[in-house]
């Protein structure tokens, strides 16, 4: 997975294509507890195979229908959540202490970066008060879920591109029982998950780096 500089020299970026999650999990880890203090940022996308994940505080209630999906408890805050294709994920491994961000405001400009693509495609997103993620509509479109160690973030940010919606019905969605999921096909958007990804990629980078 080969990094790929971006203008400003100070976050390389890594399309990882469709990967399992552990594997990338595990990569997020091992990176995070090897970086010195001079190891650039980097910013991963990613789509998954259909999984559910169970956060810190996940209680197993909100699992409702595994079926055959695997389901892995990790180690980022919140809840349970779903991934698979279609959803387009962006892990940020951040040194926030050198970034001088702290964890409310790295969720603050990863949310603005979705609104920011929203906002492009003449969508209007929304945050919702204590429910961390972007909306429309009241429907969710974006989750959050970081860790932070040794003062670095992974884990990150998932965007509903074209996913099949039907695995958040498996589930209570980030603990809140019926809330609704949306994605970018049901929006009236009809680019290409490449697509999106340059377009996002540009507004995420906006948001990381911006003063």
């Amino acid at each position: 997975m080969p990094a790929v500089a971006t203008a400003a020299a100070r976050i390389a970026v890594r399309s990882l294509g469709r990967a399992d999650y552990e594997p990338v999990w595990r990569a997020m880890q091992a990176f995070t507890r090897e970086r010195g203090a001079g190891t650039p940022d980097e910013l991963w996308f990613v789509e998954h195979p259909p999984v559910l994940t169970l956060g810190l505080a996940a209680k197993p209630e909100h699992v409702l229908d595994a079926g055959e999906l695997p389901v892995v408890r990790i180690d980022r805050g919140g809840q349970v959540t779903w991934h698979g294709p279609g959803q387009l994920v962006a892990y940020v491994l951040v040194d926030l202490r050198r970034a001088g961000l702290g964890v409310k405001e790295l969720v603050r400009r990863l949310e603005q970066s979705v609104l920011d693509l929203l906002a492009g495609y003449g969508i209007a997103g929304e945050r919702r008060a204590g429910m961390p993620g972007v909306y429309v509509g009241g429907a969710k479109i974006a989750a959050v879920g970081l860790r932070v160690s040794r003062g670095c973030s992974y884990h990150g940010i998932a965007l509903n591109v074209d996913a099949d919606l039907a695995g958040f019905a498996r589930i209570n969605p980030c603990g809140y029982p019926g809330l609704a999921a949306t994605r970018l096909a049901d929006l009236g958007v009809r680019d290409t998950m490449g697509a999106v990804q340059d377009r996002w990629r540009q507004s995420l980078l906006a948001a990381l780096e911006a003063a």
